[in-house]
């Protein structure tokens, strides 16, 4: 009777089994069409991943962060065994024995499925997940599920199971743009993996399963109950013992979730743009744009370079700057609050460092932005007066047998049909050149640009990093700062540091550029020159330091044994400068309208002067 029953069984099955092996064999027969194709189509190679860039100050302590995705990839043998254990138990028990799938679990998925009539029950191995996570979507369709079997296969085919399990555990999604586990240790803990408790290892194994579900910064309950469920696979499966369980689930999670640090906004995004350059200049790119024989070729290039420079980012960076971060928050703070106090004025300044030439502060604008119009390196002005040591006096105490004691005309000057005039109409007689220079007459600074000659005067000039010059600025009114576009705040001070000693280096604010495992890639390469003779570099700082003392810089007060400046002003008071030198700093600073406006108004408020204080103090 028995036996009879079970045969009426096995007939009632038939029709069953069939479905069940139509439906299959319709599957294989599927896979087999995707895998050739799919093999050529699309390889399995490793998919490039961002990683985040950080940015060091001086102090080797981080003060920006860029990235969209949180990642901290870990080598498996860095990864301790207990988490490696514990996915491996929550996610694919079977892991090194299966070929990519568990034909097992894929038959109860089905028959689940089936039964609710949905895709909902899963049956994904590690490598499965690994193949979604990479190159296929999320949708729940059994054509999609096919293709992720294929790609499985020819995973394990290809790749080790450690390095698959590797790859897994840096790449898996932990809610909140967190990716791998190394990751939300260092998200959701503020440690590294191997510093956490076993109990705090659990509570972030618990994510990945549905990250939506147990995200525990919306969700902590629900995670917490998802750990205390696979502390108890654990048991179960006996990796640990009844007691150790009960001990995990008792200890108190306590999250510290990390926050991106985005301190100082000017000078990190100063430096993003100057690892460009960085790059630019240590692969050939800045060479070959300079030499494009046209501007589409120009163009070309550029574009290689970004992608290049992409490229590098991707792979995550270390990037060490000279900045001081005690400075940049005290001037920046005072800036921003003397701003406040006028209607819409802008300002910006740079700060270079004398003995290593490496920018340690930067404004660049009022209640800065990252990635907003930096001034500081962005804005091009017309230089005034503090433009004549460069292109001026430098060149003439250079080139010519001329003293500070020498004297010049200061009166009325046509060439052709220019003729400059000193502030406010004044006219004078003779003036020394020390006398010249200390009230920045304009006629007589004219007459030494004849003396030196134009283009003498503008090889000097060249020396220096002054990227917006062009052959219609070789002319007289160049004497007095007037140029076809300009200068940035940045190529002011970046040009006077030449007066420290006569070398010459151009400033930067990176040091180096590391690879995220502190592996060199980037370096500035150039060395020092001499711009300036011993003679013309003392004599100059002696004009500089009269401006300070007797002439059109006072008001300038600074903690050192040595200061000098020079200040310059534009036409119709558009700009107001300061550039100058201490024994420590040398600086620029600038003011004015982004929409230049006469600032005649506030000239005896001598904001330009107050910044220039604070800022070289």
């Amino acid at each position: 009777m028995r036996q009879a029953f079970g045969y009426i069984i096995v007939l009632l099955c038939f029709p069953l089994i069939w479905i069940l092996y139509s439906f299959i064999h319709s599957e294989i027969l599927t896979a087999s069409e995707f895998k050739e194709s799919l093999k050529e189509a699309i390889p399995l190679n490793t998919p490039v991943i961002t990683s985040p860039i950080v940015l060091l100050d001086k102090d080797k302590e981080i003060f920006s962060e860029d990235y969209v995705e949180w990642r901290d990839p870990l080598p498996l043998e860095s990864i301790p065994l207990f988490v490696q254990e514990v996915l491996i138990q929550s996610e694919d028990a079977e892991f090194y024995n299966h070929i990519g799938f568990n034909f097992s679990a894929i038959f109860r998925a089905v028959f689940a499925n089936a039964a609710a009539n949905s895709s909902d029950q899963g049956a994904s191995t590690i490598t499965q997940q690994l193949v979604r996570l990479r190159y296929l979507s999320t949708e729940k369709t059994y054509e999609r599920k096919v293709t992720e079997l294929v790609y499985a296969y020819e995973m394990e085919k290809q790749t080790e199971k450690d390095e698959i399990l590797e790859n897994y555990l840096n790449e898996i999604y932990f809610s909140n743009q967190v990716y791998g586990i190394g990751a939300a240790a260092t998200y959701y803990f503020g440690k590294p993996l191997n510093e956490l408790t076993e109990a705090q290892q659990v509570f972030i194994t618990a994510i990945p399963n549905n990250p939506s579900l147990y995200n525990p910064l919306e969700n902590f309950e629900a995670t917490k109950k998802r750990q205390e469920l696979l502390i108890e696979v654990l048991v179960k499966n006996n990796k640990i013992s009844s007691e150790q369980g009960n001990s995990l689930k008792n200890e108190p999670i306590v999250l510290q979730t990390k926050t991106k640090k985005q301190l100082y906004p000017v000078y990190s995004t100063y430096v993003l743009d100057e690892l460009k350059s960085l790059i630019s200049s240590n692969e050939g790119f800045q060479q070959k744009i300079d030499s494009a024989s046209n501007e589409q070729q120009a163009v070309f290039l550029k574009n290689e370079l970004q992608t290049r420079v992409n490229e590098v980012i991707s792979q995550g960076l270390i990037v060490h700057t000279a900045l001081d971060p005690h400075k940049q928050k005290e001037d920046v703070t005072y800036i921003d609050n003397l701003l406040d106090r006028t209607n819409d004025l802008q300002a910006a300044s740079i700060v270079i460092n004398n003995e290593t030439r490496e920018i340690v502060s930067m404004f660049g604008g009022k209640d800065y932005k990252k990635f907003d119009f930096n001034r500081a390196n962005q804005a091009v002005r017309q230089p005034g007066s503090a433009l004549k040591p460069l292109l001026v006096y430098g060149p003439v105490f250079e080139t010519t047998s001329l003293t500070p004691n020498n004297e010049i005309s200061g009166g009325k000057l046509c060439i052709m049909s220019y003729c400059p005039q000193n502030y406010g109409g004044a006219i004078y007689g003779n003036v020394s050149l020390k006398q010249a220079f200390r009230f920045s007459h304009n006629t007589p600074a004219v007459r030494l640009l004849q003396t030196v000659g134009i283009e003498e005067a503008f090889a000097k000039l060249e020396q220096f990093q002054f990227n917006h010059l062009v052959p219609g600025d070789h002319t007289y009114p160049a004497a007095l700062g007037g140029l076809t576009n300009g200068v940035t705040v940045l190529e002011m001070a970046d040009a006077y540091t030449g007066f420290i000693n006569g070398m010459y280096k151009p400033a930067h604010a990176i040091q180096k550029v590391a690879n995220k495992n502190g592996d060199s890639l980037y370096e500035w390469q150039e060395e020092k020159i001499e711009v300036w003779s011993p003679t013309t570099v003392h004599t100059m700082r002696d004009l500089l330091a009269d401006v300070v003392a007797n002439g059109t810089g006072k008001g300038i007060s600074v903690q050192s044994s040595y200061i000098g400046a020079k200040t310059g002003t534009t036409n119709d008071f558009y700009d107001y400068w300061i550039t100058g030198l201490t024994d420590t700093y040398t600086a620029a600073v600038w003011i004015g309208y982004d929409m230049p406006k006469n600032m005649k108004s506030i000239e005896s408020k001598k904001i330009h002067h107050k910044i220039f204080n604070q800022i070289m103090n």
